[in-house]
């Protein structure tokens, strides 16, 4: 084989190389360094660098025969001459053996672990991908005109490889770097979550009971079914319960089915592929991979077309999805918690539910109680309700008269703990017109009907007393605590400080009534 045939065979295998390293998406600094040992077997040359343009300056990214502590230096084009020449051009750039112009490389070859001072051939190419310039590469020889029989299109050659080479691993980056971004944000998602976990407020042994439930079954991997009314707090379970779980660090995934188009349903939980229907421009991970290592939350899971539920009780089954458009399964580690203010089973009989998914989501069921079967917890939710008042509208104090109190005490809470939420932040703000910074909330703020009996309320009345907020940075456990403490110690006056009787009207188990003075200080 002649010499010219060795060198356009080891010039074609170079390029495959290359073209194979791309297409196997290596880790970028691997790939960089292949390339360029690729060009130091193919041209001959002392040395060869591969720059990466960014910031307006060059920065090395792979070397061969120059100091390594090259690596990640920066390069002002301003000042190197032959780096600013070598950008402004997209052909190969030749630079004459007598030429002025400093060499960036001066000093830095190393041949035979040796520093070699001057660089007596040059050759450069700028490298760029759709009229962007992505970097620079380069190619310098202690001989002279040890370039002279190579051609610039072997040159630009190289380059054009390097250059998509530049531009894959910048795209690889930047997706890279979103995919943290993401992953950042999910955590302090999850960190804001865990904060807010233990904010199930309230001391009646139905909520100490939710309690218990969460804690039962949060650690472990079981599909949770979260039942209860409409402004209950459900979605403050499943937070709670992610919070408490061993995937409290990966993302909690929050779909509301009744808000999915059932045309669109499948696509949101599973994905697509590019072209799997109109409008399918490109490829979508759908929730359940979103979710992968993490929780998803299913919420409104009543609302759920029979046609997607099918698939969904493949996907709790068997841990596997399919993108719509795409023939292969996908496996993922995903926790499912569903809730729903719907009676499943009512909707099985009436055949709008499977029943098997059913009882695949119900592996562990959990039911959020009405605001109305635990009124005893209304005077320290209106207590949290209002410290959160006082920070959102800027209010030194709030304090809630005796007959308002017992107003709220009676009523029956049909949209539960969120009316009651909502009623009190605009009480708060309906009250703040008469003194911005120390509020006093009465009946007529809330504009709500008494539904007691006469007699019941007449006895409340004598009972009652206004009940102060303390100042903001008191912090939630704070005015809950004090909250708690002026509702006990009211109480007590009206009973002779019989603590039996107190606890008979406060409607809390005996046991636990003392244990609760204990830790208040009062007993």
């Amino acid at each position: 084989m002649s010499a010219k045939s060795s060198t356009h065979s080891s010039f074609d295998s170079s390029l495959l190389a290359i073209a194979l390293d791309i297409s196997q998406a290596l880790p970028p600094r691997e790939l960089y360094q292949r390339m360029i040992d690729s060009v130091a077997r193919v041209f001959p040359c002392d040395a060869a660098s591969l720059l990466i343009y960014e910031n307006q300056h060059l920065v090395p990214v792979a070397l061969h025969g120059l100091a390594p502590e090259l690596i990640g230096q920066k390069f002002d084009p301003a000042n190197h001459p032959r780096l600013s020449i070598i950008m402004s051009q997209q052909q190969p750039t030749r630079f004459d053996v007598d030429s002025h112009l400093p060499d960036p490389f001066d000093g830095h070859m190393a041949l035979d672990n040796e520093r070699v001072l001057d660089v007596h051939a040059c050759v450069g190419c700028s490298l760029f991908v759709e009229n962007e310039l992505v970097g620079v590469l380069t190619l310098d020889a202690i001989e002279v005109g040890a370039f002279d029989n190579i051609s610039d299109q072997q040159v630009s050659t190289f380059s054009a490889l390097a250059a998509i080479a530049l531009r894959n691993a910048n795209l690889v980056e930047a997706l890279n770097k979103a995919r943290r971004q993401q992953q950042a944000v999910a955590r302090e998602l999850v960190q804001e979550a865990a904060k807010r976990e233990g904010l199930i407020v309230g001391s009646s042994p139905l909520i100490e009971s939710l309690r218990q439930d969460i804690a039962t079954v949060a650690d472990s991997d079981l599909s949770v079914l979260v039942v209860g009314e409409t402004g209950t707090g459900k979605e403050l379970v499943v937070r709670t319960l992610h919070a408490q779980s061993k995937r409290s660090k990966q993302p909690l995934v929050h779909v509301n089915c009744a808000a999915l188009p059932e045309n669109l349903a499948e696509s949101e939980l599973f994905g697509h592929k590019k072209g799997a229907f109109t409008g399918a421009d490109s490829n979508r991970l759908g929730k359940f991979e979103l979710a992968d290592g993490g929780t998803l939350f299913l919420d409104e899971i009543g609302e759920l077309p029979l046609a997607i539920q099918a698939k969904l009780l493949r996907a709790l089954q068997q841990g596997e999805i399919q993108r719509v458009g795409e023939d292969k399964s996908l496996t993922v580690n995903v926790r499912v918690v569903a809730a729903t203010n719907r009676n499943l089973l009512e909707e099985i009989s009436e055949g709008r539910f499977r029943s098997d998914l059913y009882h695949r989501l119900a592996m562990y069921p959990i039911a959020v109680p009405p605001l109305r079967q635990h009124k005893q917890d209304v005077a320290i939710l209106a207590g949290y309700f209002l410290e959160q008042a006082q920070q959102k509208l800027g209010i030194k104090r709030i304090v809630i008269l005796p007959q308002a109190m017992i107003l709220l005490q009676q009523y029956d809470w049909p949209g539960n703990v969120r009316e009651l939420e909502h009623l009190l932040m605009r009480a708060s703000l309906k009250a703040r017109d008469t003194d911005s910074s120390n509020v006093r909330i009465d009946v007529s703020h809330l504009q709500l009907e008494q539904q007691s009996k006469g007699d019941e309320q007449g006895d409340s009345a004598s009972e009652a007393s206004s009940f102060t907020l303390p100042a903001q940075n008191t912090g939630l456990r704070g005015a809950v605590d004090a909250y708690q403490r002026q509702y006990i110690t009211e109480t007590l006056k009206h009973t002779n400080n019989n603590w039996s009787k107190a606890a008979s009207k406060l409607k809390v188990d005996r046991a636990n009534f003392y244990r609760l003075a204990k830790r208040l200080g009062l007993k």
